[in-house]
């Protein structure tokens, strides 16, 4: 006999669920009636589970819009007071991507078979990540999901924000050296081997800098496959020297003593810090808990490893504001709220006025990168034109003054 899973429904409105042993599928719908229930579903457990894992295989990590997006549609719903597996299923039938789409319905299948939310959301760290999980469990315990959701939506717009912020202004300076890189390689394969004949005739010796860029030209000329492999070494070397761990660690380091662009790093790192902190903190994580989350937001190493540290001398029972000021690099006047917060026993809103003042800082941090960045980058631009063009034209000077 085949074992049988069925969804059905008691006195017309309660759902219910079970197994029934059955021969097949018509007798297994007869013994669900007998039991006084009314099938709505039958489906054999074999194959059930191995539906399951293939939907499951083709859940996708979410990006950060689409966290946006499924996290808006059902903090519209719950607030609405529609239950959760009639949001799921609102979501499933009517999201705009499939990623989402087969999500809920995963979601739906896990909760319909007895887990709550976050538990089932736990099996997938990889597509929310460890603060989502977090904080939706914390909502769940204090009975303020819908509240929790809130909140984590305004985090996962704050985050979508800053970093809108910082990439666009790092973007121009990306683009101007990209441009900078083109233009030096079509000086080289073009225009300095244009030149070699006229110098030949001149029968001069060439300064040294003409010399090296014109061997450089006619190599790159000679072997133009070798242009596109520099460049993708280039693109692609960088983006692994910002990535692997043991480099990211160094550059991490050393990247918090360059002016100006330290700041950048630590108020754009502490601005997530602190607000899913704040979040945390409402929703009754406990403090140890609300550091734990909130390190989870930084992305440089350092800063990570030093409120790692903090996290542990809070767990020994020293204040959270004098646990981050060893670290000694969190702002002093983020640590001065902290610790008024803990003195007047307002932490939770000493730490909403520290994300305001943070996020101010921040903006202020990126307009004054902004306003410097276009003279920088105008200099450096300006200087290789400047060697292109001294390389060409010396070899001429030199030869109208030897005239």
């Amino acid at each position: 006999m085949t074992i049988y899973n069925y969804v059905a429904l008691k006195n017309n409105k309660d759902v219910v669920k079970g197994k029934v042993e059955a021969n097949n599928l018509k007798e297994a719908r007869q013994n669900i009636r007998g039991l006084g229930f009314l099938p709505t579903k039958i489906y054999e457990e074999a194959k059930a589970e191995t539906d399951n894992k293939v939907e499951a295989k083709k859940l996708q990590v979410l990006g950060l819009q689409d966290r946006i997006d499924f996290t808006s549609t059902f903090q519209i719903l719950a607030q609405s007071g529609i239950p959760v597996i009639e949001s799921l299923v609102f979501i499933e039938n009517d999201a705009a991507k499939l990623k989402i789409r087969l999500l809920a319905k995963e979601i739906r299948r896990q909760i319909m078979g007895g887990l709550t939310f976050a538990d089932t959301i736990a099996k997938y760290p990889n597509i929310f990540g460890q603060i989502y999980i977090g904080l939706v469990r914390a909502g769940e315990d204090s009975g303020e999901l819908e509240l929790t959701l809130e909140r984590l939506l305004e985090l996962l717009k704050k985050e979508q924000d800053i970093k809108a912020k910082v990439v666009k202004t790092l973007m121009y300076p990306a683009f101007v050296v990209i441009l900078a890189m083109v233009i030096v390689t079509v000086m080289l394969v073009f225009v300095f081997p244009a030149f070699k004949d006229m110098f030949e005739n001149q029968g001069k010796e060439l300064p040294w800098i003409t010399a090296t860029l014109m061997s450089i030209g006619e190599f790159l000329k000679a072997y133009w496959v070798i242009i596109p492999i520099i460049f993708g070494t280039v693109i692609f070397g960088t983006k692994f020297l910002l990535t692997w761990e043991p480099s990211k660690k160094k550059i991490d380091k050393y990247i918090l003593n360059v002016p100006l662009l330290s700041d950048l790093i630590q108020y754009s790192n502490f601005s997530n810090f602190i607000a899913v902190m704040q979040v945390a903190y409402d929703a009754g994580v406990p403090i140890v808990d609300c550091l734990y989350l909130s390190n989870l937001t930084l992305t440089n190493f350092t800063l990570r490893d030093k409120i790692s540290t903090a996290t542990g001398k809070v767990q020994q029972g020293q204040h959270l504001s004098m646990a981050l000021k060893t670290t000694q690099v969190m702002p002093k006047m983020i640590l001065f709220m902290i610790a008024t917060g803990e003195q007047s026993g307002r932490l939770g809103d000493m730490l909403v006025q520290a994300t305001v003042f943070i996020d101010k800082k921040l903006d202020n941090i990126i307009d004054t990168m902004t306003k410097m960045i276009e003279p920088i980058m105008l200099l450096v631009i300006g200087s290789i034109v400047l060697v292109l063009a001294l390389s060409l034209y010396m070899p001429l000077f030199q030869s109208y003054t030897a005239n």
